[in-house]
């Protein structure tokens, strides 16, 4: 949930017939078009495609809002804000989706030995002093303020898609604030802007884009930093990554940021992810 960027536009459509929804969610507008392939005719026939694609599209908004309430950093009951004032040394229940996110950013804070890390640096702990249980339990045993940013954005689009699927629909797109995801069997025209600000076309198949860069001004204010709890000198300031899915995608942009040009390789290639 890491800002408004708006540095990809989809310049092309799920279809001629097609659902699209947008509203505001995560701090920004998320566009969500939806692809149900019509149900074949006859006797017992229900659900048209137009209805099924309705259906689905308010699943995904739901699933964002969900992802929202349970990874805002600082909205009283959310996950998160429990955390940072969880006791030290006792295990607190958490909800499986942030404990799947959490997942994801230890897997990055250590293929980057620690350069990636969500936990700000106002206070004395980093991720490697949260256990995190193989059940959706945690221990802190050092002080943090998690903010899981962007990331937690990424995850949030990836959930709509899953819901998307689930209720039946073929192909569809997700955008949150410049991050998407396309999946179905389409390509979807995409024009990047660059940190030079000039527009690059490409074509998104079957995966997400997400894209950080450090002179954007719109980013949500509740949101702070960009991992960069070490306060090391940044490698770059703008960062495009393709990859599988919106979460991953989301974090390897910010470990391009941080990271050495040969580190951050490393890391890309172990996720099967590309910079663009």
């Amino acid at each position: 949930m890491n800002g408004s960027k708006e540095s990809a536009d989809t310049s092309g459509t799920i279809s001629e017939r097609a659902t699209r929804r947008l509203r505001v969610a995560l701090g920004t507008w998320i566009a969500i078009e939806a692809k149900a392939a019509s149900p074949p005719g006859g006797p017992g026939t229900t659900a048209t495609a137009p209805a099924i694609e309705q259906s689905a599209l308010e699943a995904a908004y739901a699933a964002i809002n969900r992802v929202e309430q349970a990874m805002h950093p600082h909205r009283r009951g959310s996950d998160l804000a429990r955390i940072n004032s969880a006791p030290l040394h006792v295990p607190i229940e958490i909800q499986p989706d942030t404990w799947r996110v959490l997942q994801l950013a230890r897997r990055l804070h250590a293929i980057t030995g620690g350069v990636f890390d969500p936990c700000l640096p106002n206070r004395p702990g980093s991720l490697q002093d949260v256990e995190i249980g193989s059940e959706p339990l945690l221990v802190c045993h050092a002080p943090v303020e998690i903010d899981l940013g962007g990331i937690a954005k990424g995850y949030a689009i990836d959930r709509a898609v899953g819901e998307l699927i689930e209720h039946g629909c073929c192909a569809g797109l997700v955008n949150a604030g410049g991050d998407l995801r396309v999946f179905g069997e389409r390509e979807e025209p995409i024009l990047l802007r660059q940190a030079d600000t000039r527009f690059r076309q490409l074509a998104l198949k079957n995966s997400a884009l997400a894209v950080s860069d450090q002179g954007s001004t719109d980013r949500p204010p509740e949101h702070q930093g960009y991992y960069n709890r070490k306060g090391q000198t940044t490698a770059r300031r703008y960062a495009a990554v393709i990859a599988k899915d919106a979460a991953t995608a989301d974090g390897l942009t910010k470990c391009v940021l941080l990271c050495e040009p040969d580190q951050a390789a490393r890391v890309l290639h172990e996720l099967g992810a590309a910079l663009v």
